[in-house]
Parts: C-alpha cells; sequence; structure tokens
C-alpha cells in the first residue's frame, strides 16, 4: 500500500443511509433538484445553502420523501418565529405539514422551534430536520446536546443553515457528530493539530491533510451560495447592492484614563465602551430611521440598547429576550405584516431564518460574532429582495477594532466556501473529462 493509498483509506467519508427520492416537487429548480437528491441517497446530510436559496423548500422535500418511503413522520426543528413559515411554505408546494407547540402529531411532517423540542418523543419520528442548524450554539449546554442526543437517535437527518463555521472548524465536527460521520474528536485528532501551545486553538495538518478534509466534508454537506456553484446559471439569483455606511459618535463622557480616545482593546474594555457610548450610539440609529417612514431594522445588543431605540423611534416594537415565546412570535408577525415599521432585537433572537424582504434598511452596532452579523445582514439582503440594501453600522472610535476582526472572519468564510466549492467541482471536471467524447448529459458526480 502506497503512502497515498493509506492516507485515502484514512479519510472516513460520510456513507449512504438514504435512498433513490420517490417524489420531486415540481416548483424546484434544478439546482435544487440535485441538492434535494443528493441528500435523499445520502439519509444523513448538510446543506450549507445561502439565504434565498429555498432551503426551506429542499429541507420539506427531504422530509416529504422519508415520510413517503418510511411512513412515519418527520420532525423539523426551526428558530422562533420561523415554524410558521414552514407550514405556510409546505402549503404552497402541497407538501401536508403541521405546526405543533406541544407534542401533538398533527401530521406526518411536524414542524416546532427548537424551544419546544423537550415536548416530543424521537421514538414517534423516523427522520429529523435542523433548520439553521448553526443556530444550536446559541443555545445552553443542555438545550444544545438535548438536541444533538435527539437527532443522533434517528436513522434519517438533515441539517440546513447558511453560515456553517465561517470562522470556527469546530462546528463542522459538532455538525459531523449530530449526523453520526465522525465525532468532533477524532475529527481533530485526525485533520487537526495544536497551534503552538495553545490547546484551545486547532490548525489543518499541512497540504495534504487539508485537502482530505475539505473531500472529507464534501462527502456529507454541500455548500452553495448561488446556483453557478453546482454548475448552473445564475439567473434570478442575482443579490441586489449592498450599502454599507459606517456611523462613528464620539462619546460626550470622555475616559478619564486617556487624553485621547484610544481603541478599546480586550472584552473587558470593548464591554465599557459600549456601555460608556449607548446614548450617542442609539441617538444616532435612531435618527436614521425616525426619518425615512420606511420598514427598518434595529440591531442590538444590550437590553438598554433596545430599550433606549424603543424610546426613540416612536413606531418601533422591540423583541427581548424576558419576552415569551409566543409574545416573540407575535410581535415578528406585526412586523412581518407591517404592523410595525420598525423591529427592534437582538442577532441572536431574530437574527435567523426569518424573512424580512419587505425591509431594506438596517442599522446595526457590531460585535466580535461574524455569524450573527452575517445571518442579521442577510434577513433583507436575500434573493428576492427588488430593492438595495443598507446597513447603518454604528459605532465608537473605541471600537474600530471589533470591525476589523469583523472583515478579518469575513474573509475567513469565504475561503472555506470556496474550498467546499473548489473539491464539490473536482469531480466533476473529472468526469466531464472522462465522458466527453460522448453526447450525454453528465450528470454532477457528486450527485
Amino acid at each position: 500500500m502506497t503512502y497515498e493509498e493509506f492516507l485515502k483509506s484514512k479519510q472516513q467519508l460520510g456513507g449512504d443511509y438514504g435512498f433513490d427520492p420517490v417524489w420531486m416537487p415540481e416548483e424546484a429548480f434544478a439546482f435544487q433538484r440535485d441538492l434535494i437528491t443528493w441528500a435523499v441517497r445520502k439519509g444523513r446530510a448538510a446543506i450549507f445553502a445561502d439565504c434565498g436559496m429555498g432551503k426551506t423548500l429542499m429541507q420539506l422535500a427531504w422530509a416529504e420523501n422519508v415520510a413517503r418511503k418510511t411512513g412515519g413522520r418527520v420532525l423539523i426543528l426551526t428558530p422562533l418565529a420561523v415554524s410558521h413559515q414552514t407550514v405556510q411554505e409546505a402549503g404552497k408546494f402541497h407538501i401536508d405539514a403541521a405546526r405543533s407547540d406541544a407534542g401533538e402529531l398533527a401530521s406526518q411532517i411536524v414542524v416546532t422551534n427548537y424551544e419546544r423540542l423537550h415536548h416530543f418523543n424521537p421514538e414517534d419520528f423516523e427522520g429529523v430536520v435542523c433548520d439553521e442548524s448553526s443556530i444550536l450554539k446559541n443555545f445552553d449546554g443542555a438545550t444544545k446536546t438535548a438536541i444533538t442526543e435527539f437527532m443522533r437517535t434517528r436513522k434519517y437527518r438533515l441539517l440546513c443553515t447558511a453560515t456553517a463555521a465561517p470562522n470556527d472548524f469546530m462546528e463542522l465536527g459538532t455538525s459531523s457528530e449530530a449526523l453520526g460521520i465522525l465525532e468532533r474528536k477524532h475529527m481533530l485528532t485526525r485533520f487537526f493539530t495544536h497551534d503552538g501551545g495553545d490547546t484551545s486553538k486547532w490548525r489543518l495538518k499541512g497540504h495534504t491533510r487539508s485537502e482530505l478534509f475539505w473531500k472529507w466534508v464534501c462527502s456529507w454537506a454541500r455548500a452553495v451560495r448561488k446556483p453557478s456553484d453546482l454548475g448552473y446559471s445564475d439567473g434570478d439569483f442575482r443579490l441586489p447592492d449592498l450599502i454599507k455606511r459606517l456611523h462613528v459618535v464620539e462619546a460626550s463622557r470622555k475616559n478619564s484614563e486617556y487624553l485621547f480616545e484610544m481603541p478599546a482593546v480586550g472584552l473587558t474594555e470593548q464591554r465599557e465602551e459600549r456601555r460608556r457610548t449607548i446614548s450617542e450610539r442609539c441617538e444616532m440609529a435612531a435618527s436614521l430611521v425616525n426619518s425615512t417612514g420606511k420598514p427598518a431594522v434595529c440591531w442590538c445588543h444590550l437590553n438598554d440598547e433596545g430599550d433606549m431605540l424603543e424610546s426613540l423611534i416612536p413606531d418601533a416594537i422591540q423583541v427581548s429576550g424576558s419576552d415569551s415565546d409566543d409574545a416573540k412570535e407575535s410581535k415578528f408577525k406585526a412586523f412581518e405584516n407591517g404592523d410595525a415599521r420598525v423591529m427592534i432585537t437582538k442577532p441572536k433572537i431574530g437574527g435567523f431564518g426569518l424573512n424580512w424582504q419587505h425591509c431594506a434598511h438596517q442599522t446595526f452596532f457590531p460585535s466580535h460574532s461574524f455569524e450573527q452579523w452575517y445571518q442579521a445582514i442577510r434577513r433583507c439582503w436575500r434573493f428576492g429582495q427588488v430593492h438595495a440594501v443598507t446597513i447603518d453600522v454604528v459605532t465608537s472610535e473605541g471600537e474600530q477594532r471589533v470591525l476589523g476582526n469583523l472583515e478579518k472572519k469575513a474573509a475567513s468564510a469565504d475561503h472555506m466556501f470556496s474550498e467546499l466549492v473548489r473539491h464539490m467541482h473536482s469531480g466533476s471536471i473529472e468526469n466531464k473529462q472522462t465522458n466527453k467524447a460522448t453526447n450525454k448529459e453528465i450528470q454532477p458526480s457528486w450527485l
């Protein structure tokens, strides 16, 4: 056995646990049909599809196939307030799905929020779908463990998200473990090494291991930012312009330790800087949305920020962590329906899964979380949005380093998607070259 053959034997590629599709929605685009077919055949898979690419349709079609094949039920877990959108989408495609809040089994496809999982028995389901699966990191340890364990006991499993591990390879290990492919700790020892003396930081082992790692991820996951990533024409899947405007406010209450304003160093100083400039930042954000008369979203991170914004913006509604789940859903619906012009909330509450295409203006107080930044923006800036989207970033002089950190994480996220797309295409190119002499229509090799 050669060394190359030895390395290939250690790839631990994800296996096939599924079956050929028994049903396909006529409304699905060609690239969506390919992804549905691939995911159904895998049985346990992850689809990392950007916002507006039709993840809801794809996960519903996957669930319908499992339900028809097995005669059993499928549970779809969604972020808060997204379950009703999922049921509405199911109706458009003639898929029988029903929302359940307290464990009732009203349909073969049951849709509920992550927060209500404790009402359900895993033995009642043949398959489970985690919508916006990257949100799992926002739950406490007990909740996240319960969700992961519920999923790991089911034969058929599907993860769907737009931002898988943009700057943290560990999340890919968590996804692999939930799918039953490879445990996170085994992924680390197989493909990674400690970065210097810090055992909490890991990096890929050299070029060969890096190539094997991405091939391994491609054996159970598919990434798509636009149809051309899968070899199709982008057609109408084109994003409108994204306009980012930076507003740096000056703190009226100076830092007594320095003669001049200095960048905040470390999380402690950054938190102090954020609290010291609450009034200035909220007044700026409020002035930006009060004068337009158009829908807007104000993203915040502190309770005091949300309360002050609500007091400064007369026609705004705030969704806070202290609201009950029912109250949160009611307020989100009010914004979606136009009953409230401005939505004020935190990215970790409303930044996942919701579709706010009617809105094209956001104000944002940045944090170090690229995932929250990306997901929050994509509530409005998504395929299907007909207007240019304006993002007003409001910050202070002391928080400039936060923006620099977000830019680095954005580059890392782009690298991850590029590597996944490259490895998906490498097999397709080889397949096309092999069959170039024939005039047959060749399906993608990854399918």
